[in-house]
């Protein structure tokens, strides 16, 4: 059985993070170890959260797991709550590594155009560091507008997104999974950029008509987990678009009073299946 790493926050509410990334990773028969980044008591949607920084824990446990031999096959990355922890997060990538580990980032720091509450304007040039470190990179448009440093627009064409993830990858040296891309008011996807092949694909499923909390890590997650065993980048990616349509799609009817995540729940069977 294959040995992960998961590095990012707990988010004791809210259905996203390592909540989320747990149990999906798991539902593929992998056994999941985490390092979390910090503890909050809701995710930032929420007002007045807690927010315990673990930052300085990061070399403690890195120690200990040298001390006791321990490494593992792949590392996935989500929120990280502070610029320090990208250095000890690049450590831990280096001395935790079995040969041929596969690094994943979610670069989660922003959405709609803002970066997240808490983050210093300079936050994504550190995040481009880790990037750099990473086989594939998982950016929603925003994010990929500010590793590149370029302005935030929702009109981009077909032509000038395919540009920004080539250059993407070009600067990370990293494939690059662009989340969140549509091109009609029907369909809702991902652009799949595999650097090894230079190659463009999509995969696209039916649109649902809301919006929730934490679908990103649902995607993350799933692509993370059938990645790991051994789906090919495009593969991986259509499990991820899929599991996440699957998630919202279970929410629809609870949209109201549910926004802060998504029932995940009921499609780890979807999963648990492949």
């Amino acid at each position: 059985m294959k040995r992960i790493l998961t590095i990012q926050d707990i988010s004791c509410l809210g259905q996203c993070s390592l909540t989320v990334a747990l149990p999906i990773i798991s539902a593929f028969g992998i056994e999941a170890s985490v390092i979390p980044t910090a503890v909050l008591s809701t995710h930032t949607m929420f007002k007045n959260f807690t927010f315990c920084d673990l930052t300085e824990e990061l070399p403690k446990i890195e120690k200990h797991w040298l001390d006791e031999k321990l490494d593992f096959d792949g590392f996935y990355t989500g929120y990280v709550g502070s610029t320090k922890q990208i250095d000890y997060i690049l450590a831990i990538f280096n001395s935790c590594a079995k040969k041929d580990a596969v690094r994943v980032v979610d670069p989660c720091m922003a959405d709609n155009g803002q970066l997240y509450v808490g983050f210093p304007t300079d936050f994504p040039k550190k995040m481009l560091k880790l990037c750099q470190a990473a086989d594939v990179i998982l950016p929603n448009l925003t994010e990929a507008c500010l590793l590149l440093d370029v302005e935030y627009r929702t009109d981009f064409s077909k032509t000038e997104l395919e540009a920004m993830v080539k250059k993407l990858a070009n600067m990370t040296n990293a494939s690059v999974i662009l989340t969140g891309v549509s091109f009609n008011d029907n369909e809702l996807g991902a652009m799949i950029y595999n650097l090894t092949k230079d190659t463009i694909s999509y995969y696209f499923t039916a649109k649902v008509g809301a919006s929730f909390h934490g679908t990103g890590d649902c995607f993350a997650s799933s692509f993370f987990g059938a990645y790991i065993k051994g789906k090919s980048l495009e593969e991986a990616a259509g499990i991820a678009c899929e599991f996440t349509y699957l998630a919202i799609a279970a929410t629809y009817d609870d949209r109201y009073t549910h926004s802060y995540g998504v029932h995940f729940e009921p499609a780890l069977k979807y999963l648990t299946n492949l």
